[in-house]
């Protein structure tokens, strides 16, 4: 509250929400399936910031969520908040599930692979790394100055609950509906406050070379204002504060694989931004508005 001085701060009562038009739903995972049936029905948008919505599947919540949804009559009416892949069913929704930092990386490093059918969707390996922020503000062991500086280490293994929804991703992208979709996911944390990096490895249904990929990727984000597509490897602090996405790929003919890298702010485009950008969607505006396409560096 210091650093944006005149805010008032208030407990939630539903009689804020009379003549309200949009609802940003910031709340800790799960909690928001308790006040969503009210703001759906008194508000004309909601676009909400947590993983409460994001799966359409309810059968798969606790699994990943350790518990079951709350409201599944609901998940119908959440579009997935990736503008740049499902901009028309934003566009046509009145509430929106903002991705999770790791699968908004991931999918759009991924996407023109995944769209064009140029690549196995089994078996796909992705190790990426955020900064501390992305495991939120309250305190923990492993959180602390002293555990995170000069440390990088890898967590949620085999059970990250970002998972699951990469998968739905390249499902829903993929041309075939039937496609067998499996992804072993990995995510580390890195010793910086903000930024993320996904490292994907697929195996390539055909033969085209680098230069030849990229040439895909700058044409499928050739009108995307958030996505630059990169001859070099993709850094995280040339998208810090910005809610733009680095993207970049490479076929390896020695190993047979193909290599798609991601970088964003996964506190920007990985959250805020992207709901920003969904809102502005939502009510018509122009999609930068009040947002940021550069990064600050250094």
């Amino acid at each position: 509250a210091a650093a944006y001085g005149g805010i008032e701060f208030a407990g939630y009562d539903d009689s804020l929400l009379d003549g309200v038009d949009l609802v940003f739903c910031g709340l800790p995972h799960g909690a928001s399936q308790a006040l969503m049936p009210t703001l759906v029905k008194k508000v004309q948008w909601v676009v909400d910031l947590a993983a409460d919505f994001r799966l359409q599947d309810a059968s798969l919540y606790p699994q990943w969520y350790g518990e079951s949804h709350r409201c599944p009559e609901l998940l119908p009416q959440f579009a997935y908040g990736l503008p740049e892949l499902f901009r028309s069913q934003i566009a046509a929704a009145s509430a929106v599930a903002v991705p999770g930092c790791y699968p908004t990386c991931t999918t759009l490093a991924i996407a023109p692979l995944v769209v064009n059918g140029l690549v196995h969707l089994d078996g796909i390996v992705v190790n990426a790394a955020s900064g501390v922020s992305g495991a939120g503000r309250p305190p923990k062991p492993n959180t602390t100055f002293c555990t995170v500086d000069e440390d990088f280490t890898a967590y949620g293994l085999l059970n990250h609950r970002h998972t699951p929804e990469i998968e739905q991703n390249i499902a829903a992208l993929a041309p075939s509906a039937s496609s067998s979709v499996s992804v072993l996911f990995t995510p580390h944390l890195a010793p910086m406050n903000r930024g993320m990096l996904a490292t994907c490895y697929l195996r390539p249904t055909g033969s085209k070379n680098t230069a030849q990929l990229l040439e895909v990727y700058e044409e499928f984000y050739a009108d995307e204002q958030f996505v630059v597509v990169t001859e070099g490897s993709p850094s995280t602090k040339a998208c810090l504060s910005s809610n733009t996405a680095h993207v970049t790929v490479r076929a390896d003919e020695r190993t047979g694989h193909i290599v798609a890298i991601g970088a964003i702010d996964n506190l920007t485009k990985g959250a805020s931004g992207q709901a920003i950008q969904c809102a502005n969607i939502l009510a018509g505006l122009p999609e930068a508005t009040g947002l940021s396409s550069i990064g600050v560096y250094p």
